[in-house]
């Protein structure tokens, strides 16, 4: 792609906005951080109630969509066949989408929920220690998925059915703009969403390489430091542009395959050599608490109170997976040909999950169990050195500690790499002016976008570490509430003007819904 290609009403004005962001904090790390909290803290406090209803609506929305005739609408031709298998598919949704969070979340998100728990639980009680299983899961489960399915339908649908070779989210919402994609609207809409690609995926970054670095310090007694923080760095870009020169459907796929199958047996060494019957067993009580209280958790502000736990939890979350699901819609656009609608829905909305709560439940409880029988002091590790040194106790903590650790240390950065690999690539899309259906962005494009993940994370890393991470990811995720809701209606609105206007669409509609395996 030559430099021509690339959109300039788009690549410039994200690049300033980004660096108005994270530059005062590499400078001046404090009063950055603070100012970012301010308006972290505003936006959380007034916002809060429409994260939670915009999360119920989606899902909704969703159920409807999945079951209605227009679930079996095929992304393409009546006889088109996916692209890639369906455990190809289903491991690049699942590793682009979830990265290196999960490998941090689930081993230590419970032990804020079991010392600050929610409705009034007395900290470090049988009912906290229930909602420190049960949380996880719902941050986690359909409702965060269903942010990351909304916009990959119209995109698609845009891109399939409607035969648009453009993948950028303001193509998406062209059923409501009036002026289309290349107005001053739709060039904001692209803005918007890659600030927001940039802020979620860099506050990834920002949790898996100090865990990394934790772990090798743990491993080989070697001092955590700077230096090792660019190591890793460094290493993490070497894997990238190799992933990178061999493209999408090899490199990207191939991260994602080998990933999925490290991560199914390290998950089954810690369910078998770490307290089995306990993780089974909170596993079933998370999941009934949750079916239990689903809407109180899903409506829950704390406005009597006040004490900050949707703000820092619920309302961080929502907004974490409101911003980088432009990404994934994208994304999960381009790697979905062939698929339907409803299978879209359900690979993310039920795969997606079920991935997530099976990591949560093994990683998380077996630590709750290592700190309910005094076994690893998780809490008070914690406390005193941070999140990375009680993960990497926790995994020391099982039988051959080290080499569970290595395996978690590998799988993060092979996550992280998978997700630098395919955010760049979406932003490389969104900045660039055309690109045939089967055209992938040139390299040199998506590396600079990777370089910029990079230093966003590197400065909120080291400048104002998860508190400044958290801010970013609130504050860029904003617009993205009401651009998801202009590319659902587009959706509705393309579907029925094509039925009406007897496309072939009809034909597609009529076909005997697809069955998820290819």
């Amino acid at each position: 792609m030559k430099q021509s290609n690339v959109d300039k009403a788009i690549f410039w004005p994200a690049l300033a906005i980004l660096a108005a962001l994270s530059i005062p904090v590499l400078l001046n790390p404090k009063k950055g951080t603070a100012i970012l909290g301010d308006i972290h803290h505003l936006i959380a406090e007034s916002l809060s109630s429409l994260y939670l209803w915009a999360v119920v609506a989606a899902l909704g929305f969703l159920i409807w969509l999945a079951f209605s005739k227009y679930g079996r609408i095929k992304f393409g031709a009546p006889d088109t066949k996916p692209e890639f298998s369906t455990f190809s598919w289903l491991a690049m949704l699942f590793t682009a989408g979830i990265g290196a969070s999960i490998t941090y979340w689930s081993a230590i998100e419970w032990a804020y929920y079991y010392t600050a728990p929610p409705f009034g639980a007395e900290p470090k009680s049988a009912a906290a220690a229930d909602w420190a299983s049960t949380y996880g899961l719902f941050h986690w489960g359909f409702s965060a998925w269903v942010l990351y399915c909304l916009p990959a339908l119209p995109i698609a649908y845009n891109l399939y059915v409607r035969k648009n070779p453009s993948v950028k989210l303001s193509s998406a919402c062209e059923g409501v703009l009036k002026k289309g994609a290349n107005s001053w609207l739709g060039k904001a809409i692209d803005v918007f969403f890659m600030v927001g690609l940039v802020g979620g995926i860099g506050a990834a970054l920002g949790l898996g390489l100090p865990m990394i670095s934790e772990g090798i310090s743990e491993l080989f007694n070697i001092p955590r430091s700077f230096m090792l923080d660019m190591t890793l760095i460094v290493a993490l870009t070497l894997i990238f542009c190799v992933s990178t020169y061999f493209g999408l459907k090899k490199g990207l796929k191939r991260l994602a395959n080998i990933n999925t199958y490290l991560f199914l047996a390290l998950s089954a060494f810690v369910l078998l050599a770490g307290p089995t019957l306990f993780i089974i067993s909170r596993f079933t009580d998370s999941v009934g608490i949750l079916l239990q209280n689903f809407f109180r958790m899903s409506f829950y502000t704390d406005s009597v109170a006040n004490s900050g736990f949707p703000e820092a939890w619920t309302i961080f979350y929502w907004a974490w997976w409101f911003a980088c699901a432009p990404y994934m819609g994208i994304f999960v656009a381009k790697i979905s040909k062939g698929r339907t609608i409803r299978q879209v829905i359900f690979a993310e909305c039920i795969g997606g999950t079920v991935g997530c709560w099976a990591a949560f439940s093994i990683m998380g409880n077996t630590g709750l169990y290592f700190e309910l029988n005094k076994l690893v002091p998780v809490i008070d590790i914690l406390e005193k050195k941070g999140g990375e040194a009680a993960i990497a106790a926790i995994y020391q903590g099982l039988p051959g500690g080290s080499i569970a650790l290595f395996a978690i240390m590998i799988i993060t950065l092979i996550f992280l790499s998978a997700t630098l690999d395919s955010s760049s690539f979406t932003l490389a899309s969104a900045a660039s002016k055309k690109l045939s259906l089967d055209q992938e962005p040139a390299g040199w494009h998506k590396i600079f976008w990777a370089l910029v993940i990079e230093l966003v994370a590197f400065s909120m890393m080291f400048g104002g570490g998860l508190h400044a991470l958290q801010s970013v990811v609130v504050i860029t995720s904003v617009p993205l509430i009401l651009i998801m809701a202009m590319a659902s209606i587009s959706l509705i609105k393309w579907i029925k003007e094509d039925q009406a206007g007897g496309s072939s669409i009809e034909n597609t509609i009529n076909e005997e819904p697809t069955k998820l395996t290819s």
